[in-house]
């Protein structure tokens, strides 16, 4: 039986993956948003619970992407590019495509199931 691990147990090849200086060094404001976003998310759909990814409220996430794209050039009373709210459309595009690369890698290349989801 092969346990599901997300990086690689090998001390050589977890070198590979440089999650910070790869990737918070090179995109801090964009991945905190995402994470403002995951709060705002978890708030309005799951009011009062821990903060999770509640996956069976939201299966379509390339859809949401294309609708945020095109959400992106519309004005919703916050200025160009945001929603209602003020929140960029970007920082959504970024979480639902981090959404559907997550769920794919756990269908496709048998990642174990993200802390965080709830199915």
């Amino acid at each position: 039986m092969t346990t599901k691990t997300t990086l690689p147990s090998d001390s050589l090849m977890r070198k590979h993956y440089p999650l910070y200086e790869g990737l918070l060094k090179y995109f801090p404001k964009a991945l905190a948003e995402v994470a403002h976003v995951s709060k705002l998310g978890n708030d309005k759909h799951n009011p009062g619970e821990p903060l999770h990814h509640a996956r069976e409220k939201s299966f379509d996430q390339a859809d949401c992407i294309i609708r945020h794209l095109i959400d992106m050039s519309e004005d919703y009373g916050k200025g160009v590019g945001r929603d209602e709210n003020g929140i960029p459309q970007v920082a959504y595009i970024a979480w639902r495509a981090l959404a559907l690369a997550q769920i794919w890698y756990e269908q496709n290349e048998n990642a174990p199931l993200a802390p965080g989801a709830h199915e």
